[in-house]
This record gives structure tokens, C-alpha cells and sequence, in this order.
């Protein structure tokens, strides 16, 4: 397999997790998003990705994108360890509190809107992050367990730790959502999200690496 990802991408993070938690080798091919105006809008990367997005994962002879795909993908060809529970209602609500972040807060303050915020964009991302988190919070306090539902490590917790990555590079004040933070504390712990770390990828510049 070869992942096109960008080592501060959310979206490239969710992935590189789920590939870690499955144990699936790959090599990893970076797409800067800043640099020579965003290689994502290179003739190359739009042959792979029509959307011109990152990650990007070319795998059993397809390319797929959009990152809840690519996992839904991976479930569905790796089924172990399971990242949906078996539980109709719980995987359920894995599937909502991924799409909460994913649909919900992610592309309200990725790179392509903030560029259009301008100056405001610090204020702009605050301000979509802080409400749905506020939602967030109050949803899972109904899910959780150890994780976002439950104790098993879901799709929604791929989606929960880099959305509070970001938050934490707003400076979104972490202290209304305990259930939030407690979670995503719990889950750096796991070696899968350890390794998946922006501040550890092959791409990230020297002064952001762990």
C-alpha cells in the first residue's frame, strides 16, 4: 500500500492510525499542503485524488479517498482488531461520532476555509470547533466508556484525537469538555496513535518532531 498524507492533515492521521492498529505496512509518500503553492494541486496528485485532498491510499490494486472510506476499507478487508463494535447500536454510534467530527467540525476549519478567513481565521476555526465540541461533549457522555463508545478503540476515536490536535493549535480552551480530553488522554497512550503522531512522521520539519 502507499499513503499519500501530509503529516498534519486530520484526515491523513485517522488513516495512519487505523493502518498502525492493523498491523497493514506501507509506504508513505508526503504531500505538503503549503509548499510550491499546495503539491496537492499538482497534475500528479490530481491523477490519484480528482478532489485534490490528502490522504490518499492506493491499495489491492484501487485508489481510494476520503478517509472514512479508506477505513471503512480496511474493516472490511483487515477485520482485525475491529474499529466498528458489533453491537448494532454501538457501532451506530461509532459511525455518529465520526461523522460528527469528520462532517461536523474537520472541514469547517481545514486548510482551504482558512485561507478564505483571512486574518479571522484563528477566531473562525475557535468558533466551529468550540461548538461542536460542545455537542460532542454532551453525546459522549452517553457513549463512553474508556474510549469514545465503550472501552474498545473505534472509528470515532481515529476521528476524536487529531480534531483535539487541532483544537489544541487553535488554543480552544479544553476545560468545558472532560469527557473530551479524558478520552483523547487515554488514547495517545496507545502505541498505534503514538507512531501515527504528526510530531513523528517522515515528513514533519525538524522543529515539530518529537
Amino acid at each position: 500500500p502507499i499513503l499519500y498524507s501530509y503529516f498534519r492533515s486530520s484526515c491523513s492521521w485517522r488513516v495512519r492510525i487505523a493502518l498502525a492498529l492493523k498491523g497493514i505496512s506501507y509506504d508513505l509518500v508526503p504531500v505538503n499542503l503549503l509548499k510550491d503553492g499546495g503539491q496537492q494541486f499538482s497534475a500528479e496528485f490530481k491523477a490519484i485524488n480528482p478532489m485534490q485532498q490528502v490522504p490518499a491510499l492506493k491499495i489491492d490494486g484501487i485508489t481510494l479517498s476520503q478517509s472514512l472510506a479508506i477505513i471503512h476499507y480496511l474493516e472490511d478487508t483487515h477485520p482485525n482488531p475491529r474499529l466498528l463494535p458489533q453491537d448494532p447500536k454501538k457501532r451506530a454510534q461509532a459511525r455518529m461520532v465520526a461523522e460528527h467530527i469528520a462532517s461536523g467540525i474537520q472541514p469547517l476549519q481545514n486548510l482551504s476555509i482558512l485561507k478564505e478567513k483571512g486574518e479571522k481565521k484563528m477566531e473562525w476555526a475557535q468558533k466551529c470547533i468550540t461548538s461542536g465540541f460542545q455537542a460532542l461533549e454532551q453525546i459522549l457522555q452517553h457513549t463512553a466508556g474508556r474510549y469514545c463508545v465503550g472501552d474498545e478503540v473505534s472509528m470515532a476515536d481515529l476521528c476524536l484525537v487529531p480534531q483535539v490536535f487541532n483544537a489544541e493549535r487553535f488554543k480552544v480552551d479544553m476545560g468545558p469538555y472532560p469527557t473530551v480530553a479524558r478520552i483523547n488522554k487515554a488514547l495517545l497512550e496507545l502505541e498505534a496513535f503514538k507512531v501515527s503522531h504528526p510530531s513523528r512522521q517522515p515528513d514533519t520539519p525538524a522543529e515539530l518532531r518529537a
